[in-house]
């Protein structure tokens, strides 16, 4: 089994990696896995150190045709974690989010169809849904993005069920909520706000504090992944939820409570525009083919702050470059 793992030195990808070679997939236990990713800001091949010399890496561009014309052919599966991810990032620039999240999955999903691939697999968001008041999304729910990221989301992955559609391309796509857990990069929420309250800094809290969110820990995402890699109808659209639905205001709770701090550590600061209030998936279609979260937010959240108290010389670093980059 050769398996292509593009944006695998990001957080989500990375994992996925990890995990893979661990064996924590029997079915594909022994599998070559090459890494694809671009090393941009938040793609770190510190990220892979565990299993470093387990994987080939290329550094690159799922934009650039030529490349892909040489790495896709002899994968049996190409997984595509590669994005632009963060919201606020999109909102001040859209630009790079439509290059990679749009550009960059239609010109995977040609170099895959071209190289016949036998299976890919497309990982995308739930934001693509927009915001719900009550209920959860099905997978059949109409797209309707807010942020400049979701919508390049919600373009590459109607560009890949076109080539599901059009062309028989056996791709799959996957829908998350909101992740956590080791090697996040600093600037997403739960790891933002750990690393400033170890370090005595201020954390923001958005607006009134009460939008919500569905936190799934990057171990069970995967292996939602993995399981639509393995098992899921090519065409098909399958989500992957959560365990934990709270407020900004009950996660922010939660982080002083892990490590120590007062409210007076936290700031409030203008909403996010367009600002989405609430996410919420209905994954009774990954659960008909055996999948359910294992870990719960208490208990994963716990061990993330854990493992970032105990990882200074992987964050610092990276908040150090980010801050000198202003």
């Amino acid at each position: 089994m050769r398996v292509l793992v593009t944006g695998g030195a990001g957080f989500i990808g990375s994992h996925y990696v990890r995990e893979l070679l661990a064996g924590a997939y029997p079915a594909w236990r022994g599998a070559e896995v090459t890494v694809l990713d671009r090393l941009t800001y938040a793609g770190n091949l510190a990220n892979l150190e565990p299993v470093e010399g387990g994987f080939a890496f290329v550094h690159g561009d799922i934009c650039n045709d030529e490349l892909l014309a040489h790495v896709v052919p002899g994968h049996e599966v190409v997984i595509n974690f590669a994005a632009e991810s963060h919201v606020d990032r999109s909102i001040a620039s859209a630009g790079e989010f439509v290059r990679t999240n749009v550009q960059g999955v239609q010109a995977l999903m040609r170099a895959c169809l071209e190289a016949g691939t036998p299976r890919v697999v497309q990982v995308s968001t739930d934001e693509v849904y927009g915001s719900i008041d009550v209920g959860s999304w099905d997978e059949s729910s109409p797209l309707a993005p807010n942020s400049p990221y979701a919508a390049a989301k919600a373009g590459g992955d109607m560009i890949a069920r076109s080539y599901a559609r059009t062309h028989g391309l056996p791709v799959s796509i996957t829908r998350c909520g909101n992740n956590y857990g080791p090697y996040q990069y600093p600037e997403k929420v739960i790891p933002l706000f750990a690393t400033n309250l170890m370090d005595g800094r201020p954390v923001p809290l958005y607006g009134d504090g009460g939008n919500i969110r569905d936190w799934i820990h990057v171990a069970d995402h995967c292996r939602g992944i993995q399981l639509v890699a393995e098992s899921g109808e090519p065409g098909g659209i399958y989500h992957i939820a959560g365990t934990a639905e709270l407020t900004n205001l009950q996660l922010t709770e939660r982080l002083l409570d892990a490590v120590g701090a007062g409210w007076d550590r936290v700031e409030r600061v203008p909403d996010r525009k367009g600002h989405d209030r609430r996410y919420s998936l209905n994954d009774a279609k990954l659960r008909s083919l055996g999948y359910a979260p294992l870990i719960g937010f208490e208990e994963g959240l716990a061990e993330t702050v854990r493992w970032y108290e105990d990882n200074r010389a992987w964050w610092e670093p990276l908040k150090k470059r980010a801050e000198d980059a202003r």
